[in-house]
């Protein structure tokens, strides 16, 4: 009964979040956003977002990372050939 409650609980907790991102704003607000965007690119955050908009069946999914794990391979072969 006690396993019950400790999962119960585990499911109320929100995801955790990765770690902030911080920009310092001293003049110009549009630099600051343009620095922004730029960290979350880098980071990874916009390309997560985009993927979770909507819900992916469990199919699509494998079948999406085969495809962005060949076209990796094919990159770093190309590379490579270089």
């Amino acid at each position: 009964m006690r396993y019950l409650l400790a999962q119960e609980e585990s499911l109320l907790e929100p995801p955790p979040i990765g770690r902030p991102l911080e920009v310092e704003v001293r003049d110009n607000l549009e630099k600051a956003l343009k620095v922004l965007k730029q960290r979350m690119s880098k980071e990874g955050i916009l390309a997560e977002l985009k993927k979770r908009r909507y819900y992916e069946k469990p199919s699509v999914r494998r079948k999406r990372k085969m495809r962005e794990a060949h076209k990796r391979r094919r990159r770093e072969q190309k590379r490579r050939a270089i």
